[in-house]
């Protein structure tokens, strides 16, 4: 099993960069894919980006291609997700998932992620 804590949220101003991170502890995070989901108020949690468990390959929604960076540094077992260029738009709690995979592939759907954070709040002002 593996434990994923994210740091508290941050508020930002549009525009702004910030950077989470997503500190897994237990089982060695390089058994696992990673990923990044966001709840907005008033929607369903929604997929934000991937990166496999080697970190070879990553996967972005559309919505922020370009703004966002997913990345893993496996000796300090954490993720991290680059947020720039951001807009009012990206205000949503974050939410970091693992699933322990023996591919080196990304999975975008909720459902095949095993493991959650708990949700940081990310506020975005304009």
């Amino acid at each position: 099993q593996v434990q994923l804590v994210e740091p508290g949220g941050e508020l930002v101003q549009a525009g702004g960069s910030l950077r989470l991170s997503c500190a897994a502890s237990g089982r060695t995070s390089s058994s696992y894919a990673m990923c990044w989901f966001r709840r907005s108020p008033g929607k369903e949690r929604e997929f934000v980006a991937a990166i496999s468990r080697s970190g070879d390959s990553v996967y972005y929604a559309v919505f922020v291609k370009g703004r966002f960076t997913i990345s893993r540094d496996d000796a300090k077992n954490t993720v991290y997700l680059q947020m720039n260029s951001l807009k009012p738009e990206d205000t949503a709690v974050y939410y970091c998932a693992a699933v322990l995979t023996d591919y080196s592939r990304t999975y975008y759907r909720e459902w095949e992620y095993d493991y959650w954070g708990q949700g940081t709040q990310v506020t975005v002002s304009s």
